[in-house]
């Protein structure tokens, strides 16, 4: 089975709210088949919206990734570099890190962004 990278929602709705996420979704990202993984970009852009009052996040994050088997996924250049080519079809800098990871990893996107199905990677609707 090809690996997940969840977006930073999808990542929040798992531990607060797994109800929020499609069944489809959840079952995949439950699967012990699947290999999911974690941009470390989501955390950071939990972290920016927490600071400016827009949610709350686990104060446990660390812990709750390691219980749920999720692998943090580091930025790389190779990423960079993908983000140089991508087309403008959004811009919000935490979206576009994740779409060039989907694409140099080889992952499906977990995310219900209707925005990001415009570039070529493989999306799981949550």
């Amino acid at each position: 089975m090809k690996g997940l990278l969840l977006d930073s929602h999808v990542l929040l709705w798992w531990l607060e709210d797994p109800e929020n996420i499609s069944a489809t979704a959840r079952d995949q990202i439950s699967s012990a088949e699947s290999s999911v993984f974690v941009s470390i970009a989501a955390p950071w852009e939990l972290a920016i919206k927490e600071n400016a009052g827009k949610l709350r996040t686990p104060s446990d994050l660390q812990d709750r990734l390691t219980e749920n088997r999720f692998e943090l996924l580091p930025i790389t250049l190779s990423h960079i570099e993908i983000i140089k080519r991508l087309p403008l079809h959004h811009r919000d800098p935490f979206d576009r890190i994740m779409v060039a990871q989907a694409i140099a990893e080889n992952l499906t996107l977990v995310t219900r962004d209707t925005r990001l199905p415009s570039y070529e990677i493989d999306i799981l609707s949550a």
